[in-house]
This record gives structure tokens, sequence and C-alpha cells, in this order.
């Protein structure tokens, strides 16, 4: 897949995050996630990980007027992707996951946004092990663990 599906550049409306879409908007992530962001954080240990940002809204919505939790899974995909690209420069695009374990924790609220935070577990020839936190403000919403499996070279 060409890096041209991807729309990464620095976000001018929100200082230090960058646009993390699909240039074809006809596509999954833009139609039902809507605008996303990321940006890669150090932690206090000298660890990186990456953060991926959706502005939830009514659409994302079920009828307890929470987010979805098919929209929380689909947020934490999303990211496990982000991830391996922003941290480890990864061809996301040619990538598949292969399991994710997801416990929900808490419900996300709509009108605030919410960031699954990802980091690398470990990365060998052909897999990516990830694991991570789905938080609004102080709160989290669900914790995560996944597998990616990176392209096959043709």
């Amino acid at each position: 897949m060409a890096e041209t599906a991807f729309e990464y550049g620095p976000a001018e409306d929100h200082p230090g995050w960058f646009n993390w879409n699909l240039t074809d908007q006809t596509r999954f992530n833009a139609q039902t996630m809507g605008r996303l962001l990321t940006r890669i954080e150090q932690r206090a240990d000298g660890g990186q990980v990456a953060r991926l940002r959706m502005f939830p809204e009514r659409r994302h919505s079920n009828l307890l007027d929470v987010v979805h939790g098919g929209v929380t899974l689909a947020l934490i995909d999303i990211a496990m992707f982000a991830a391996m690209r922003t941290l480890l420069d990864g061809d996301a695009g040619g990538s598949v996951t292969l399991d994710l374990s997801t416990q929900f924790i808490g419900a996300g609220r709509l009108g605030e946004p919410l960031d699954a935070v990802v980091e690398v577990l470990r990365e060998t020839g052909r897999l990516v092990f990830l694991r991570g936190l789905v938080v609004q403000g102080d709160d989290t919403i669900a914790a995560f663990n996944g597998t990616i499996r990176k392209p096959t070279r043709r």
C-alpha cells in the first residue's frame, strides 16, 4: 500500500499533534471514526508510547448515550497500526491484526477527546506485540493487548 494512502502531517489546529487519516475519505476510518490525531510521547522511564485521539460525537454513541464499544474497539485497532507506523516506522498499510484482547473498564463520554495510548512490547521479524489503555481525561475506559503481522514481502 502506498504511503500516499495516509494523511500524516502536523495538525495546525492542534499543536504537537499529527493528522492520522486515510486520504480516501470513503473508507472505514473516515466514515466511522472521523478525524484522528496522533503523537509520540516520552514515558518517565525513557520509553515511548503512541497516542491516537478521536473526538466522540453522537454518531459514536449507543443507546446509553456513551461511546459504543465497537467504536472503542475500532479506535484500539487503528491505534495499534498508528503505533507500529510511528514508533517502528513499520508498514501499517500492509499489515493485519492477528489478535486483540480488550477489557472494558468504563464508558467513554461524548464530546470529550478519547485516546488510545499504545506501547510496543516486542517486535520480531514478522510480528509486533502491543498493549495499551484507552483513556479519557483521568478515566480508564479499556485495557488491551494485540498482535500485528507485518506484510508479506513480495
